[in-house]
């Protein structure tokens, strides 16, 4: 759970069924990317939660088989119950996962008491045998963002190997960064923030799992390489290269229109023949398509240059 953990997405034919092909050569491509250490499948770039289980399985199953062997395979969990969300992780074992995340169900928003989240997390890490990641959910998601103490309590889960800390705050990610690694060093928290990654690994971080990674990868690992060495003048280079896109995928409103502008971006790359999204979210109007294409270009010049 160390380094560039690439969150990939899930092309789509234009009846919305997954096209394994395209699948399997967007996983494969970044997985041998420079500097990718693994992957991240079924999160929300990958729209996991929109899927049937069987779906999620059959992804994971093609991934798997796409990809090196070393390359590290995280498989994120988003059944609502108990019951479905150890299926699916039992699921993602026998596919061939190294490890999954367990994100928060979707009822949680009204509330859940902490004993009923740990229990949730111990039954999944008991179920798949694999490690476990945690998800720190953006602050503007109330409930479903877990405090420091509860994060704290359910690393003592014994499977707990790292959190993939989206507070989407850089403050936030210091104070739980601080806490974990004084109480249980060896749990990898992974600067996931994709608009303030720079911010993040100068404080210090394990790594990241982040879907720009699978957009444009060299630039997520060359930031995370430089900084790392030290090197604070390559890394403000990169990070101005990566501040454009960043900004126009995920800062721009409407936010839900994240996950859209990623697969666009691969749409406009020439990688995937669709951009077609799971029903109920839609795709970007021509407009909205046209200001990814220019952020593209001008990221591509700074890239090169």
């Amino acid at each position: 759970m160390t380094g560039i953990h690439a969150a990939t997405l899930c092309p789509l034919t234009r009846d919305g069924a997954v096209s394994e092909a395209e699948l399997a050569a967007h996983a494969g491509r970044i997985a041998r990317a420079e500097g990718i250490c693994g992957l991240l499948i079924n999160g929300h770039a990958g729209e996991g939660g929109m899927m049937a289980l069987d779906e999620r399985r059959r992804v994971t199953e093609v991934v798997r088989e796409a990809v090196p062997d070393a390359s590290f395979l995280t498989v994120g969990v988003t059944s609502e119950s108990t019951a479905a969300a150890t299926r699916e992780a039992e699921d993602a074992a026998r596919a061939g996962a190294d490890a999954v995340l367990v994100f928060p169900p979707n009822h949680w928003a009204m509330g859940a008491d902490p004993g009923m989240i740990v229990d949730h997390h111990r039954a999944v890490a008991q179920a798949c045998g694999l490690p476990v990641v945690l998800y720190k959910a953006p602050l503007g998601w109330g409930r479903l963002s877990y405090d420091v103490d509860l994060l704290a309590r359910l690393c003592q889960i014994e499977a707990v190997a790292g959190i993939k800390e989206g507070a989407w705050e850089v403050a936030a990610y210091e104070e739980l960064r601080r806490r974990i690694k004084a109480e249980r060093p060896g749990v990898s928290v992974m600067a996931s923030g994709d608009e303030h990654l720079f911010a993040c690994y100068q404080i210090g971080t394990d790594g990241s799992q982040v879907s720009l990674a699978a957009i444009a990868p060299e630039l997520v690992t060359g930031l995370f390489a430089a900084c790392n060495a030290g090197d604070w003048a390559r890394a403000r280079e990169l990070h101005e290269a990566i501040y454009p896109l960043s900004r126009e995928i995920y800062r721009r409103a409407p936010a839900y229109l994240a996950n859209a502008r990623l697969k666009a971006c691969l749409h406009l790359q020439g990688h995937i023949a669709s951009d077609r999204m799971k029903r109920p979210m839609r795709e970007l109007t021509p407009e909205e398509t046209d200001r990814l294409r220019a952020v593209l270009n001008i990221e591509c010049e700074r890239a090169q240059a």
